[in-house]
């Protein structure tokens, strides 16, 4: 396995019999726990709770691919079941920690750096996603593209993603990220920002959690604006998932919930997404309004599916622009 620094092999607490029938430790490094999992370093996935780090392994097949182990929870506390399906934003964010864990563990990025996500996109396939009777075990296949290096370090580069369960694919997706120092990142992000991380607007009023697909007020990420597929991006600092670590801008995982939400708020209806895709064209700070529309996608095929285009802006700029892909409803 790669990075081997990280992990320390322990000998088995054991013991063995002797004549008299009473135990007598055995030498150490005897045996060894064949085979035990736990998540990777939630420092190389950029989480501040274990609890939150899907990950739970990872080597190197040659230069530029990966293979990695994940495990989905049965329950999430945040990534609810939809449709008997595990929900496809936990594809997202597993997809996310698989990109900072391949560019920290295998391309050498400090843990200090800062990842700039620009895209992220998955598709997902609902039969393969149906929660079971353990967690589900996922075998991962990253493929890396364009790699773009300053002097010795990573700059940034684009991967493709394939989740396998039980060898059979149950998502795609994929991102593109740059890499930058601590002082490069001081210098792209503005006082301003800096200043916001600690004083947001206040937290406004949620839409009711059923127009969203939500069964919890604390989860949704609307805010009624009285306008038509129009409402204002909720931005709660003190959410465990969404807000997992302080950070100066809101996050790219959020964005993404936004638009699922308001896909459900545009269609008026909880939907499973089949697809999603989200492009994130500057930072939404939290000192500001960030004003979320929806409208509906012109169809493009004779397989029924939907598609809505959801845009995110902050004082007249853009922010991000999603597509959620959703299957046409059940009659």
């Amino acid at each position: 396995m790669s990075a081997s620094t990280f992990r320390i092999d322990r000998a088995v607490p054991s013991a063995v019999r002797t004549e008299n029938d009473t135990t007598a430790p055995m030498k150490s490094g005897a045996f060894r726990y064949p085979s035990l999992t736990t998540t990777v370093p939630k420092e190389f996935v950029h989480r501040a709770s274990v609890a939150e780090v899907m990950l739970t392994d990872w080597e190197r097949t040659d230069d530029n691919h990966f293979t990695l182990a994940a495990q989905w929870p049965r329950r999430h506390g945040f990534f609810t079941t939809v449709n008997d399906c595990h929900d496809p934003l936990i594809v997202a964010e597993t997809i996310r920690q698989a990109g900072i864990l391949v560019g920290h563990a295998e391309f050498g990025v400090p843990l200090d750096h800062h990842f700039l996500m620009w895209d992220l996109a998955i598709e997902v396939r609902p039969p393969h996603l149906l929660v079971g009777a353990a967690p589900a075990s996922l075998e991962i296949q990253i493929s890396c593209r364009d790699i773009k290096r300053r002097r010795d370090s990573l700059a940034g580069l684009r991967f493709e993603a394939v989740i396998l369960r039980n060898g059979q694919v149950a998502a795609t997706g994929g991102a593109c990220f740059t890499c930058a120092s601590p002082a490069v990142y001081q210098r792209v992000r503005t006082p301003r920002a800096v200043s916001a991380a600690g004083c947001p607007i206040p937290l406004t009023a949620p839409l009711a959690p059923q127009n969203v697909g939500r069964s919890s007020p604390t989860d949704v990420v609307l805010s009624p604006t009285g306008e038509p597929d129009q409402w204002q991006l909720r931005v709660d600092t003190h959410h465990p998932v969404l807000f997992d670590h302080p950070v100066d801008h809101a996050p790219g995982m959020l964005l993404l919930e936004a638009a699922r939400q308001a896909t459900a708020a545009h269609l008026g209806r909880s939907c499973l997404p089949l697809g999603i895709t989200g492009e994130f064209t500057r930072y939404s700070e939290l000192d500001a309004p960030c004003v979320i529309e929806a409208r509906r996608a012109p169809k493009s095929g004779s397989d029924g599916k939907e598609s809505v285009l959801v845009t995110g802006h902050q004082e007249g700029a853009l922010v991000f622009r999603s597509t959620v892909t959703v299957a046409p409803p059940t009659t």
